[in-house]
């Protein structure tokens, strides 16, 4: 069983290192709070378009490669 605690102004659980590891959550990871039927769901932060594009340096651009003819139906 958790708590919820004070902390500030504000409320406050700790989330096991067990289950933290289950998710994928490490000290700074940041995460979606919301309300589904009840329940308060906590979920990673999903990234924008414009926040994963920021990321794109020239260092890590992949190059354009050739993928061959096109097979079947598809269309280039």
């Amino acid at each position: 069983m958790f708590q919820v605690q004070k902390w500030g102004n504000s409320l406050g659980i700790r989330i096991p290192k067990s289950l933290a590891l289950k998710v994928g959550l490490e000290e700074g990871s940041e995460i979606d709070l919301d309300v589904e039927d009840g329940h308060l769901v906590i979920k990673p932060k999903s990234a924008a378009l414009d926040e994963l594009l920021a990321q794109v340096t020239p260092e890590n651009l992949h190059k354009e490669i050739s993928t061959g003819e096109s097979q079947g139906r598809e269309l280039w």
